[in-house]
């Protein structure tokens, strides 16, 4: 039988460990897929500090992209979108499995807010004899339910890997919250993989102007570089946050966005984008999605600009298999390969650090 090495989270804020374990077999209705790629988001950094409760030790990575190994006993012979799969494919699945039966998913028709998902790389731990359930490993083991999308053969894996979490949360925001209508004046606040795929799918959706709110400079500029974004505001310059807001004014005539999205994750920036929304528009918040704190805001920015305040969680496999079948038009407008930064397996720490000190967009562990 052969062995997978795997960075395991055994403490919470100690250095992750790298292990080996047997590979088993595919379970029934599942597969095993040999990982390439597995991302690096900011979620991971949280989980790692213990910042969410989650059981330990695991296997981490949410995110991945691999080549399907083998299938086991009745997997469907298809993927998600209805194409054929067999082994040796190249694939993406999604990171969590709706249990399908609690109160939102059976109600409310809102299986992002399941109360019972469980999630590869979060909530899956090796006691639970889910050794390989995390994307930062040579395998994983993907069971039955697990969301799987097969790639054209034609997709960079790395510029895939580049949106693989936020994308689909992208998706999830702009397909079901509030959509881009064609001719809208956009911003985005943030300039990280949410920040970039919230631009991205903006520009694909039709927005007249698209402005990425962020920093630092180096991100703004590889953000342009890639051609994401029509106007790139630093709020990391000179003058700071206001300076920004009065850039934004100005390039929206003086009256504000029609629709401003959150892709942060401070929750300081709340109060901000709220004034950055034209009277009417709307505010989307996506970035918030740790619970990083409280933060001040006046509501009266809301009512007297009459805005639409919509918040969006996470995504489905729905999601994912809707980004996959994006891709081609992504790739073929950005340089999203040029994004992604990739470490051996065995240099999780360095990608880690480079995450935390934002002097990587995008990091991807490879196997």
């Amino acid at each position: 039988m052969r062995r997978a090495r795997a960075v395991v989270l055994e403490d919470f804020g100690e250095p992750l460990r790298l292990r080996e374990f047997e590979v088993p077999p595919a379970p029934a209705g599942g597969m095993v897929v040999a990982c390439r790629h597995g991302g690096v988001c900011g979620t991971d950094l949280h989980l790692h500090q213990g910042h969410l409760p989650i059981p330990t030790p695991l296997v981490l990575g949410h995110e991945g992209l691999g080549t399907v190994e083998e299938f086991g006993p009745g997997t469907p012979a298809r993927d998600a979108a209805g194409a054929e799969l067999r082994v040796g494919d190249t694939v993406m699945w999604a990171s969590s499995i709706a249990c399908g039966t609690c109160v939102p998913c059976r109600l409310h028709r809102e299986p992002t807010l399941c109360e019972n998902r469980r999630t590869y790389g979060v909530n899956r731990a090796i006691a639970d004899g889910s050794e390989l359930a995390g994307a930062w490993a040579e395998a994983i083991v993907l069971h039955e339910g697990a969301t799987v999308v097969r790639l054209d053969e034609g997709i960079d894996p790395l510029a895939a890997m580049s949106f693989a979490c936020a994308g689909p949360t992208v998706v999830h925001a702009l397909y079901e919250r509030r959509p881009v209508r064609v001719g809208e004046t956009v911003v985005v606040q943030g300039s990280g993989p949410v920040g970039l795929a919230a631009a991205a799918l903006a520009h694909l959706a039709g927005s007249s102007k698209v402005i990425v709110v962020g920093g630092p400079r180096g991100r703004l500029d590889l953000a342009a570089k890639a051609g994401i974004g029509d106007v790139h505001i630093d709020v990391t310059g000179p003058g700071g946050v206001e300076a920004a807001q009065e850039a934004v004014l100005a390039e929206t005539g003086g009256r504000g966005a029609d629709l401003v999205i959150e892709c942060a994750g401070v929750p300081a920036a709340v109060a901000q984008g709220l004034t950055m929304a034209r009277r009417g528009g709307s505010y989307l918040v996506i970035g918030q999605y740790t619970d990083a704190g409280d933060t001040l805001f006046n509501p009266h920015q809301i009512v007297h600009r009459q805005l639409d305040v919509v918040g969006s969680w996470a995504f489905t496999g729905a999601h994912l298999t809707e980004y996959v079948k994006l891709l081609p038009a992504l790739t073929a407008r950005f340089d999203l390969t040029a994004l992604v930064t990739s470490y051996p397996l065995a240099d999780h720490g360095e990608a880690l650090a480079a995450v935390a000190a934002g002097t990587t967009l995008k990091a991807v562990l490879s196997s």
